[in-house]
Formats: C-alpha cells, structure tokens, sequence
C-alpha cells in the first residue's frame, strides 16, 4: 500500500472517531435532556418509575452498543452485531416515545447513526418511518390545536440530514474510487519504471561484456591461431603471439574482477582519463599495428561516467581497428575545450560506409560486421549515457573518424590550450575530426 493511501486511511479514521465522538456525546446530552423535560414537565402523567427504567435501557443499550458492537469501516457493510444494536436501539426508542413525547429529538443521533452506516437503500425508509412516529407522537401529545410545525418541522430536518448524509456518503465513495486508482496508477509507473531501469542496466551490462570480454577473446582467438600458423615456419614470431595472446588473459583477467567487482573500468582505478588512454595505447600497438596517445588541454578533471564511457569507447574503437580496418596506425586524441571533452580515434585503414557500419546487425548474426555494428551501437549508446554524442566520419579507402563528444559541468570547464592537432601526421583524416574543427573554430 502506498504512503498517500496510507496517510489518507489515517486521515479518515481520525475523521470517523471525531465524528462518532460528537454522535455519541449529542445522544447522551439529547437523552438527559428529555429525561429532565419529562420529570419537570409530564411527571403528573403517572408511571414514573416504568419510563425512568426504560431511559436507563436505552441508555444502557446505546453505551453497549458503542463498546461491543462497533460501526465497520467506511466502504464496507455493517456486521450483524452492529445492525442488531441499531434494531435495539431504535426498539428502545420507539416504546420509550409511547410513554414520554419529550423522547422525541433522541431521534436525531439514532438517524444519523442509522443513514451513515446502512446502505442508502435501507437507512432512508427507516429514517421516514421513524420520522413518522416522531410527527405522530407529536399530534398524540397535542393540546388540540394543530401546530403546523409539529407536522412540518420533523420531516424537513429528517430531510436535510438525509440529503447531507447522503451527499457526504457517496462523496468518501468517489475519493476511495480515486485514491484506488491513484495509487494503481502510481505502482504502475513504478512498474514501468522499474522494467526500463532493468532493460537499461542489461544493455549497459551487455556492453560491458563486450567490450572486457568479447574484444579480448576475439583478440586471444586471432593471435592463437597466427601462432598455430608460424609454429613451423617461424618459431619466434609464433612465441611472440603467444606471448601477446598471453597478457590479454592476463589484462582480460584483471578486468573481470573488476568488473564483477563495480562494473569499472580496471585502468581507471588509480590513474587518471589520460594516463588510462595511453596505456591502452601502449598495450594496443602491435608491429602491424602502431596506436599512439596525445592530449590536448588540460584533461585532469573529467567527471567519472565520462572517463569510464571515453575508455570504453577507445577500447572498442580500437578493437574494430584491429579487426576490421586493416590499418597501419592510428591515434588516440583527448581534447579539452571550453565546457565540453572530445575524444577521436583516427586509423589509416580500408575506412567503410558510415550508413552500413552503423546499422545495427540482425539478431543472431556471427559475422565479424555484425560484431563490428553491435560495437558501434554499443559506444553510441554508452556516450548517450554518460551525457554524450557519438560521431563516425569514414568512406572506402580513406581511413575512419571517431569522435565521441562529453560535456562537462560548469565547475569543471577551462579553457583548452593551444596546441597543434595530433592528427596532422595523418593527413587524409585530419579534416574529419569534429572536435579538432570545433577547436579550430574557436
């Protein structure tokens, strides 16, 4: 149950109590008052001691009443203990207003009793009959001239208690109509929320296994077989692969502890975007493959969903490099500018076609291009995580750009330096870099 219908049974409940107080005090007061009317006023009418007695019953029986046969919750239907009490009491009441007329406005707590809790169909043709033997005890106990009032005066106040009763009774049902679909509503959202924060987390945790593990084992799995391939005809070469093939165990070892640790990128533990980008540098260059590391402006500060996302995304960048571009180099670039942090990775490779690259592959496709656009969809939605955009600039022959773009908070933006562009020792890719065009601009 939710805390706004909790807070609101809290609310009625105190509600009912108030009310029921002042409904029980007004009966007690009403009936001590006919009790004193009838001793100074129609004593001389004889039997003294039967209508006492049969004050004290129904006082007696009201009290009991209230204590051992207690009016259900609003919305639900009245026990038999409790409608056998309301029977009594009326009982009561009735033969009590035979012997003493002065009984007569006992009858307004006993209506409201009866209208607020018994279903409308029910309450309002006792409530007029009641009425009835009000308007009747009335002319019974007359001095022979009719008053209008004593005709009029009963059932127009029986009337407009039942209309408020009435109004208020079906008014507390549309509330609990209301609250009850508020808080379906509300646990819904919730629902709903819950399942997208679920299907969120699983897509963030797929690209994870696919950037620590798929991209190492897809690594491991390359050299190992280069090595099988050299074992005969060039023992060293093939040691050396092995060797490699060796320290991305060890790297993808290290990085499943800590992914099953906090789900963070190892590298970044105790060093910073930059020092983690270079040494991904360094591990990643190969004799077919040189990968070099530059900064520009001072990237010290990056918030750290932006520097886990930017080391995915090189990570998996590079993977592709590797694996699909058949490239001679390529270049890692961090920039700093104004308020946001642009980092480009640049190869000389095949390049490809942008629109085919970045479509997302088919479920169940095993093809080194379905691996390759399940990366590029994975990185674009790791930066739109963190805040970001992602960026891939590329055609047949001419190499690939990309540019993966953070902003950052207020507190963190300074203004970048002005050093010479790291791509400039490519030549046919140094145009492409949004992030080197955008500091060029500026």
């Amino acid at each position: 149950m939710g805390e706004a219908t909790a807070m609101s049974e809290v609310a009625e409940r105190q509600d009912e109590r108030w009310l029921s107080a002042v409904m029980h005090g007004a009966f007690l007061v009403l009936l001590a008052s006919s009790f004193v009317r009838y001793l100074t006023h129609d004593r001389s009418q004889g039997h003294v001691l039967t209508i006492s007695s049969l004050y004290a019953v129904l006082g007696l029986v009201y009290v009991a009443g209230v204590r051992w046969a207690p009016a259900p919750r609003p919305g639900a239907r009245p026990t038999g203990r409790h409608l056998g009490w309301l029977a009594g009491v009326a009982m009561c009441w009735v033969v009590l207003l035979m012997w003493a007329p002065s009984a007569t406005w006992c009858l307004m707590p006993i209506l409201f009793a009866g209208l607020h809790r018994l279903p409308t169909r029910i309450a309002a043709p006792v409530g007029a009959l009641l009425t009835a033997l009000v308007v009747a005890s009335q002319l019974r106990g007359g001095s022979g001239v009719t008053n209008p009032n004593m005709l009029l005066a009963p059932p127009a106040v029986a009337a407009v208690a039942t209309a408020v009763l009435v109004r208020l009774k079906r008014q507390s049902a549309r509330q609990r109509v209301l609250i009850a679909g508020l808080v379906a509503t509300r646990e819904s959202l919730a629902a709903s929320e819950r399942a997208a924060g679920t299907l969120a987390e699983r897509q963030r945790l797929s690209a994870e296994i696919h950037d620590v593990l798929a991209q190492g084992l897809a690594s491991q799995q390359m050299l190992l077989r280069a090595a099988e391939q050299l074992w005969s005809t060039d023992p060293a070469a093939a040691r050396r692969h092995v060797a490699d093939a060796t320290a991305i165990v060890e790297r993808g070892l290290v990085e499943a502890r800590r992914f099953v640790r906090d789900l963070g990128p190892a590298d970044l533990t105790d060093h910073t975007l930059s020092t983690a980008l270079a040494a991904l540098a360094l591990r990643e260059s190969t004799p077919r493959l040189t990968v070099t590391f530059h900064e520009e402006g001072p990237v010290a500060s990056v918030p750290p969903p932006v520097s886990r996302a930017a080391l995915r995304i090189a990570q998996g960048a590079l993977a592709n490099v590797r694996e699909h571009a058949n490239a001679g180099r390529a270049v890692i670039t961090l920039t700093r500018l104004d308020h946001e942090v642009c980092l480009d990775i640049a190869d000389d490779g095949t390049g490809c076609d942008p629109g085919t690259a970045e479509t997302p592959p088919p479920r169940g496709a095993r093809t080194s291009a379905a691996d390759r656009g399940f990366g590029l969809h994975a990185m674009r939605g790791r930066a739109r995580r963190a805040g970001g955009t992602l960026r891939l600039e590329s055609a047949p022959g001419e190499g690939t750009v990309l540019t993966a773009t953070f902003p950052l908070p207020p507190s963190s933006s300074s203004s970048s330096s002005s050093s010479s562009s790291s791509l400039s020792s490519l030549p046919s890719l140094s145009s492409s870099s949004s992030c080197h065009r955008a500091k060029g601009s500026r």
